[in-house]
């Protein structure tokens, strides 16, 4: 089923000559349950119940070569569920998917040489050994020329200041550190697509920095495609013009960054300014108070609210100036990852 539908994908997508080619993806657990207390777990050895788990279901996307996309949704949405399926790690169990043009769970050589995945809550360095020595070994694996080895570990030592890191032991090193060692390790044979979950997660502000601007300097050096999941807005914000919003495995949506709070906030900001520099007390009877600020009152209404809040205030407030606008992509972000409603499924142009 999953092979057939692959033949296909590319132009039921839309996706012809894309990097990353996604069709009706699903995955589903069958997930053990059993109550609390000695008889169920007894009665669990011969009569296990399950329940089924839809990690991922249903989506369809595609990526350019090229593109930098956010791939975001709340804690427990299929995100890392989904990158496992589009480097191979998990099989599908239906839908199709393809990246740079091969199938991910048939794990091929040629294929694992053009991908590479980074999460930010594992490692594939060895505590024991020096960065340096992890690298000589990735060498061997990928069979890298000592020539190409050396130019790529010269960039990357550019890039991300590596310099007095090499040769310290890696259970020495620093979250910030460390993380700056696993991104070289996973780059050194030049990967023309990547996978990155959560790359700062942990990290200060100052780091998570350093790593944005690395990830953007290494994509317009190389023309890497990359897909990235992040719960920091300022990586999405620095880094992707597009995003693709999950949630229970399902897409929410899919387009450019600065559209999202059009197509997905439920919730509309009516800023007001008032005569005579105060704002007079019940406000709150017109929609959720996020500032006062002298005569200046900013509340949170629903969107199909709006049109009726604003009639009531100029009719009822002395406004001199009433402005109605989108949230800030932050705070659509912030309320999708709580888990607050949101509109039908949407794809952008």
């Amino acid at each position: 089923m999953i092979e057939a539908a692959a033949l296909a994908q590319d132009s039921e997508v839309g996706g012809l000559g894309a990097s990353v080619v996604v069709q009706d993806l699903r995955k589903i657990y069958r997930a053990p349950e059993r109550e609390a207390g000695f008889r169920a777990s007894l009665r669990s050895l011969v009569h296990r119940t399950y329940r089924e788990v839809r990690a991922v279901d249903g989506i369809s996307f595609h990526v350019m070569p090229g593109e930098v996309v956010g791939f975001l949704g709340p804690n427990g949405a299929g995100k890392t569920t989904t990158l496992k399926m589009l480097s191979g790690l998990l099989y599908p169990s239906s839908g199709a998917v393809r990246v740079l043009g091969y199938q991910p769970f048939r794990r091929e050589h040629a294929f694992l040489r053009r991908i590479t995945m980074v999460m930010g809550n594992k490692s594939q360095l060895q505590w024991d050994l020096p960065a340096t020595d992890f690298f000589q070994i990735n060498r061997v694996l990928y069979r890298l020329s000592d020539d190409a080895f050396k130019t790529a570990l010269d960039d990357l030592i550019e890039l991300l200041d590596l310099g007095p890191l090499l040769r310290k032991q890696v259970r020495s090193l620093s979250l910030g550190e460390r993380m700056k060692c696993e991104l070289a390790a996973a780059l050194l044979y030049r990967p023309d697509v990547l996978f990155l979950d959560e790359p700062t997660l942990g990290l200060d502000v100052t780091m998570q920095s350093r790593i944005r601007q690395f990830i953007g300097d290494y994509n317009t050096r190389s023309g890497a495609t990359v897909l990235l999941t992040s719960h920091y807005m300022a990586d999405v914000t620095a880094l992707c013009r597009r995003v693709i919003v999950i949630d229970h495995g399902r897409l929410l949506y899919d387009g450019p960054l600065d559209s999202l709070a059009e197509r997905i906030a439920p919730f509309k900001l009516i800023r007001v300014d008032l005569e005579g520099g105060g704002v007079p007390p019940g406000s709150e009877r017109y929609g959720t108070v996020e500032s006062i600020d002298g005569g200046k009152l900013t509340l949170r209404v629903a969107k199909d609210a709006a049109p009726v809040v604003t009639a009531r205030l100029l009719a009822e407030l002395p406004v001199v100036d009433l402005t109605v606008e989108d949230p800030p992509i932050e705070s659509v972000i912030e309320h999708i990852f709580r888990g607050g409603s949101t509109e039908t499924t949407v794809t952008a142009p």
